[in-house]
């Protein structure tokens, strides 16, 4: 046993607790009362009702792991910080919120009953799993769907940068919520068109089309979606098993002339080396959803027994990966 065993299995082991505080810290938004120059604990504590001591010893945690640096007396930004301010174009705020929910730390708390039967744990906090409590829960269901846009509009400039979209003439976002991976590509690429397709409710709450080459489609993509010569599907299929996901590719396959281009932008798990991230998010969706993070090979044969020949892996710069199809 090496030296750093211990130490790895002591991090993990007390690893929710740094979580935790960084929750904490966004949950009551430490970060937007910090700008240029250091604050004072006791004045942030102030500002959120807090008691000064706690807030103190959470946010030095954080510090040593370079999230806030304590100097001049008081509390100051890195860039890591900034990250959950609500003004930051990338901001982490939502999406820790989100991880701090009931759904997520009650699951958390159940992944033993997950590990033994294979169930998602939170089908025992709710009936109808993650959606129904989303169903039961608006508030958090407000939580969650600014979480997923705000996801969506950190991940989509790793994506249109790193793929090119432009020899498309019609780009379908199937599933794409608020439309920000799709905007991006249109902005991007200004001969294509583009169709938004979601939820009826997602797409109601959208009202009008806000780009000229923007339409907007309500549907049920186990159903039908529109024709189109690319579909993007991001963050779509590692919510469901394979069943519903082949059904959900499917439904594209259909729709989708022979040569049109499938990209399936996920945490894409590689077949021979760790990915702490992906991984993780693997165990995220076994405690939610019956869903999961795909490796390679597991995405290729989905793909090809839909009837769509996978062609290659496109890495970004950030932690999605898109696997390029093509409709056979």
């Amino acid at each position: 046993m090496t030296q750093q065993s211990p130490e790895t299995i002591h991090a993990l082991a007390y690893g929710a607790y740094p979580a935790r505080c960084l929750q904490v810290a966004a949950e009551i938004g430490v970060a937007d009362l910090i700008d240029d120059e250091p604050v004072p604990v006791d004045k942030l504590a102030a500002a959120r009702g807090a008691a000064p001591g706690a807030l103190d010893r959470v946010l030095r945690l954080l510090t040593s792991f370079g999230v806030f640096e304590e100097r001049d007396g008081g509390y100051a930004h890195t860039d890591a910080s900034r990250v959950l301010r609500d003004d930051h174009p990338m901001t982490a705020r939502p999406l820790l919120r989100l991880m701090g929910l009931p759904l997520h730390l009650d699951s958390i708390s159940l992944l033993r009953h997950t590990v033994m039967t294979g169930e998602p744990a939170i089908e025992v906090l709710q009936a109808g799993g993650l959606w129904g409590y989303l169903r039961e829960q608006p508030d958090d269901a407000e939580i969650f769907n600014h979480a997923m846009t705000s996801k969506a509009a950190a991940d989509g400039p790793a994506v249109v940068d790193a793929y090119d979209f432009t020899p498309f003439g019609m780009i379908a976002d199937i599933g794409g919520g608020r439309g920000h991976l799709l905007r991006g590509i249109l902005d991007a690429v200004p001969d294509a068109e583009g169709v938004l397709f979601d939820q009826p409710g997602v797409i109601e709450a959208l009202g009008f089309p806000d780009h000229p080459r923007l339409a907007l489609r309500a549907g049920d993509f186990f159903d039908e979606v529109p024709a189109a010569d690319a579909y993007v599907l991001m963050h779509v299929l590692h919510n469901w098993d394979d069943e519903r996901a082949a059904r959900i590719l499917a439904t594209v396959r259909r729709s989708a002339a022979p040569g049109a281009t499938l990209l399936v932008i996920e945490n894409v798990l590689p077949d021979e080396r760790p990915a702490p991230a992906a991984l993780t998010m693997d165990v995220i969706m076994l405690a939610l959803t019956r869903g999961r993070e795909r490796t390679e090979g597991e995405l290729s044969a989905l793909l090809d027994a839909a009837g769509f020949r996978f062609t290659g892996m496109t890495e970004t710069s950030g932690t999605m990966r898109i696997a390029e199809a093509r409709a056979v």
